[in-house]
């Protein structure tokens, strides 16, 4: 388990629910679409909303969109982007509760300079010590939580001179901020690797969490799968790394990152956390995929079911096509609705029946009514 920290008022790691975020695509300048966008993402559930502040100008406004959200009664924990610009973070640092910065373009020199001596390398590090005292400072006094973002193909020449384009490379390049915040005590940190390929997200991530355990660190991990695109192939690439290092007990807050508006990555990140068990904020369904031996419309009984029971939180339902498989593989359900003859439905809750060779036709409503007496009865 990882330690806790604090972004604002939302606490991130230790234990805590596994945050969602999302960031706006909107100009940070245009102070009200941005305000407006933010409040449709937290609608949509979004814990914690990301601006880009590419300048000065960008991270002084960001105050002004606070105090707007603040005026529509909405606190959520702003965090500040940063790439190339250590002045804008030094300034949204005394605004917002959260900063990210990306090691390869934050305080590394990118001369063209492809090799690197033992003695360069570590001058080089003392420069990014001190070239980072200013901001942890800043953080230090204002409770600011950082996340120290590396992103593949935007790692450092000094980094690539000595590992490449890599896993290893992404992990030491957070590891060397990691203990660069630790030797000023600022240890308020979130650490994530992305990329936009899935097995560099996940091995690099794994590799890192490693790494830092090693060395007897703890800090909360950001998970994503960087430019994941839109559609189907962006959420299953964001399922599939995101839902792999989750299973790993990896990760304490997620950001599925589509090609479309922000907002409509929040129920693709709550149902991967749902899906893994991470996260439980909806009704969650057992069903298989029926055969020969199904003898009653399933798929329309799915479609009932779960129009009439999406409202309990947390209940496992079954919905099996008969009994050859139904109780056994839907085992850990609560309450089960399984095929017993042509046309025919038995339901269990658990492992017990609780009645038998039921209408099909009278068969949904039978099983919301149990299972809302049952609820009641707890």
């Amino acid at each position: 388990m990882s330690r806790q920290i604090h972004i604002g008022k939302l606490t991130l790691g230790g234990g805590a629910p596994v945050r969602v975020q999302s960031m706006t695509n909107t100009d940070t300048m245009d102070t009200r679409a941005t305000v407006e966008q933010a409040l449709r993402m937290v609608e949509a559930g979004c814990e914690l909303v990301r601006i880009t502040a590419p300048d000065v100008k960008a991270a002084e406004n960001l105050g002004r969109i606070k105090e707007e959200l603040l005026k529509r009664g909405c606190d959520v924990p702003l965090v500040a982007d940063i790439h190339f610009n250590p002045k804008a973070a030094e300034v949204a640092a005394t605004l917002v509760e959260k900063v990210r910065v990306n090691p390869g373009n934050y305080t590394d020199r990118n001369t063209g300079k492809l090799e690197f001596t033992e003695q360069e390398y570590n001058d080089e590090l003392k420069r990014i010590g001190e070239r980072m005292a200013s901001l942890i400072d800043i953080c230090k006094r204002h409770h600011t939580a950082m996340r120290i973002g590396t992103n593949h193909g935007s790692l450092s020449e000094r980094i690539m001179s000595r590992y490449g384009n890599t896993p290893e490379g992404m992990a030491q390049s957070a590891l060397e901020f990691a203990q660069v915040c630790e030797a000023q005590d600022y240890h308020d940190l979130v650490f994530s690797m992305k990329a936009s390929n899935v097995k560099v997200m996940v091995d690099s991530t794994r590799l890192f969490v490693q790494k830092m355990h090693a060395l007897g660190m703890d800090y909360p991990i950001h998970l994503g799968v960087t430019e994941a695109g839109d559609g189907m192939q962006g959420r299953l690439k964001s399922a599939a790394g995101i839902g792999a290092l989750l299973l790993d007990g990896i990760g304490d807050t997620i950001r599925v990152s589509l090609t479309e508006d922000p907002e409509a990555e929040m129920p693709i990140a709550y149902d991967i956390l749902q899906a893994v068990g991470a996260r439980i904020t909806q009704t969650e369904y057992i069903a298989c995929p029926s055969c020969g031996r199904t003898q009653y419309d399933i798929q329309r009984a799915l479609k009932e079911i779960k129009a009439k029971t999406k409202h309990l939180v947390g209940v496992k339902i079954g919905v099996m096509g008969c009994i050859v498989n139904g109780p056994g593989e839907m085992a850990d359900a609560d309450y089960g609705y399984v095929g017993s003859g042509a046309g025919k439905i038995t339901l269990y809750k658990g492992k017990e029946v609780v009645k038998r060779d039921i209408d099909q036709k009278d068969a949904v409503d039978e099983l919301v009514r149990f299972i809302e007496a049952d609820r009641h009865n707890q």
